[in-house]
């Protein structure tokens, strides 16, 4: 008889190849798999005729293939196949972009079951890629998909699942007795059972609900034992004297009331004997640097090294190259460390640190390397914290005894939620900006305005300016309505290149698939106006500043969170020229309107993600991605905020009583925690 702990080779149709390839999805025993749960449902019940369909409808079509056409693009850079099929009631286009593979999997005059959502295309109606098979081996009813890897498909996956279905019931209850009445929680048993294949609607609910408590508890719970970890023990009490004036008084703009503020929040965090441990929020341009010079510099004036780590070599070299002249001036010394440095430069730079002739230390993840030693780090800054994972945050920290922590973010997160989020974590809000910057100006516009959208970019080029165009997706992909990045820059390339009389601009393409070192080289050269127009997908929402940048455009402007559009409209603005915000929508969604009268009215990020949080629609604006957070499945930040106070609470009852989660009906909790946060951070648990 099957065990939970079995290989998931016990399994019919599981051998080396198929478990080679599940390992990649962290499914090695049966155990895994049943807990591998499904990312949506599918409703195959029902099968539409073609002459019944509908643009945007979701449905099963079952007709026959009568030619296979491929067609290639500019150059063969891109290419799409066209399966042209037909039922007794009408005939249909299946479309598949970037899919030579797929060339000869469709047999002419044999019938196949496609499931995928309808749309209107120039020569008719049209399915891109949906998922199809042979009609003879089509599953029907509400099926579970599951996040695939190379190797697997859905029905293998449903088949395995159905195999080990019998299983579900040796999963036993882990949470307290009283935990479970309070919340009101399904056995978990059954709740595994309905994820993969709900009896019902209600019976669903329920089960889900049990998964994300599940989920957020023990996020909740890993990051409370990380807290303690950064706030337990006596911290280093720098000098009570009011030593960072001396610099306050020598900057060439005064502080805002924000500003001073957080300054001495932090100030009297320094000054005592418990670790700090703050987080700053602050909307792009409000001055959070400016708070951190003025911490790094009571640091070093206390006799402390302190460090700054930002998230690309662009910006880490932005904040050097600002900082390290201002801190020359009163005889401090900066080095900078990153992983593109040559052999020699790094070694010195290393040597220095460890003897203590370098005071600030400003780089990338490369100052949390093995061989960066400090001679006495007593402050750690980390810039756009939310790109920094929980464990990079503990490995710097821990390059010093007791260090005091600053962890700073431009990405507004709601009080509502950053309560929660981040408990005992001591949170500053500069929310003021300095006099005399002006607001990104910002338009919401259609498809029918492009053209005059892109009129007014050339405008802006001719100026000597620079400008961006930003896009949801890379390449053409499963839906026809979205422009790519791909697509935008050979059109913008072909306008602007100078062959139409446009004039002669430099269009570059920057995507997150490229190489960092490829990344970097193009941000470096737009930095240095080597590059007029950047095409991007959003790997530039953080970590470029360009001043002389002062267009931004939004292709799909739906497809984005309020934040995330915010966090990209911040890419402009930040020089002395009057700057624009372009945010073209597809389509006529309620929620797309609303977002962009929010954006033309408010540049307050604060007030905007408050709005993001009521809207909850798309564009998942607190992501753990972007956070820093492990990767969660089924739960979302933002709309399961209800749920995540829930466990917040229980997570402190449970670690109130069982800090280190030693007890014996604590066990499951703390498999749960070492699994979502690895078994390295979670050592002594």
């Amino acid at each position: 008889m099957m065990q939970l702990d079995d290989p998931i080779t016990v399994l019919k149709g599981v051998g080396p190849k198929k478990a080679e390839a599940l390992h990649k999805l962290n499914i090695r025993s049966i155990d895994d798999l049943i807990r591998y749960l499904p990312r949506e449902y599918q409703d195959r019940t029902e099968v539409t005729p073609i002459g019944q369909l509908r643009s945007g409808q979701q449905t099963t079509v079952i007709a026959t293939v009568q030619r296979v056409v491929q067609n290639y693009y500019r150059g063969a850079r891109r290419q799409m196949l066209r399966v042209h099929v037909s039922d007794e009631t009408g005939a249909l286009s299946i479309l598949f972009f970037n899919a030579r593979f797929l060339k000869n999997a469709f047999q002419e005059g044999r019938a196949y079951a496609f499931y995928g959502t309808v749309s209107q295309v120039r020569t008719g109606l049209a399915m891109a890629h949906p998922q199809f098979t042979p009609a003879e081996e089509r599953e029907s009813g509400i099926l579970p998909i599951y996040p695939l890897t190379q190797g697997i498909t859905q029905k293998q996956l449903r088949d395995w699942q159905r195999q080990a279905a019998p299983l579900y019931g040796q999963v036993r209850e882990y949470l307290p007795e009283e935990v479970v009445k309070r919340n009101r929680l399904m056995d978990p048993a059954m709740a595994i059972a309905n994820m993969h294949f709900p009896e019902n609607r209600d019976r669903y609910g329920q089960a889900k609900f049990r998964m994300i408590f599940d989920e957020l508890l023990a996020l909740q719970t890993g990051l409370m034992i990380v807290r303690s970890r950064s706030t337990g023990g006596s911290g280093i009490a720098f000098r009570r004297q009011p030593l960072e004036q001396e610099y306050i008084d020598g900057l060439a703009f005064p502080l805002t009331r924000a500003q001073k503020r957080v300054v001495r929040q932090i100030m009297e965090d320094l000054e005592s004997d418990r670790i700090m441990n703050r987080l700053v929020q602050g909307d792009v341009g409000s001055g959070k640097t400016a708070v951190a010079e003025i911490a790094m510099f009571k640091a070093v004036r206390s006799g402390y090294q302190a460090v700054l780590m930002a998230p690309t070599e662009i910006l880490a070299r932005q904040h050097y190259e600002g900082i390290a002249p201002a801190f020359a001036r009163y005889g401090i010394t900066c080095g900078f460390l990153s992983g593109h440095m040559r052999a020699a430069d790094r070694r010195q730079t290393l040597q220095k640190l460890e003897s203590g002739g370098i005071d600030v230390l400003i780089g990338t993840h490369a100052v949390i390397q093995p061989d960066v030693v400090f001679s006495r780090l007593g402050l750690v800054i980390t810039d756009e914290q939310h790109r920094f994972g929980v464990d990079q945050r503990i490995r710097l920290r821990e390059k010093g005894s007791n260090p005091n922590v600053l962890v700073m973010t431009a990405t507004p997160i709601p009080r509502t939620l950053a309560v929660v989020l981040y408990g005992d974590l001591d949170l500053s809000v500069i929310d003021e900006m300095p006099p005399g910057r002006t607001p990104v100006k910002t338009r919401s516009i259609g498809e029918e305005s492009r053209e005059d959208c892109y009129r007014f970019v050339e405008q802006q080029l001719a100026r000597g300016r620079q400008g961006y165009v930003v896009t949801p997706l890379i390449e053409l992909s499963q839906t026809l309505e979205v422009r790519s990045a791909e697509e935008v820059a050979d059109e913008l390339t072909e306008r602007f290149d100078g062959r139409h009389g446009h004039g002669c601009y430099r269009v570059a393409l920057l995507h997150g698939a490229m190489k960092q070192e490829e990344k970097d080289r193009i941000m470096e050269a737009f930095y240095e106006g080597d590059i007029d127009l950047l095409v991007s997908t959003v790997v530039i929402e953080v970590g470029i500043n360009v001043p002389n940048a002062t267009v931004m455009v939004l292709e799909n402007a739906e497809r984005f969170g309020l934040a995330q559009m915010h966090q990209l409209r911040g890419r402009v603005g930040r020089g002395s020229h009057a700057s624009y915000c372009f945010l073209i929508l597809h389509g006529e969604s309620e929620v797309a309107r609303q977002r962009g009268e929010i954006m033309e009215a408010s540049s307050d990020g604060f007030l905007i993600a408050e709005e993001d949080l009521k809207l909850r629609g798309p564009g998942d604006i607190f992501g753990t991605r972007q956070h820093g957070l492990p990767p969660l499945v089924l739960s979302d930040l933002v709309r399961h905020a209800d749920v995540l106070e829930k466990a917040a609470d229980e997570a402190k009852r449970l670690m109130a009583e069982d800090p280190q989660l030693g007890r014996p009906e604590h066990e499951g909790l703390r498999r749960r925690v070492k699994r979502m946060f690895g078994n390295d951070l979670m050592l002594d648990l």
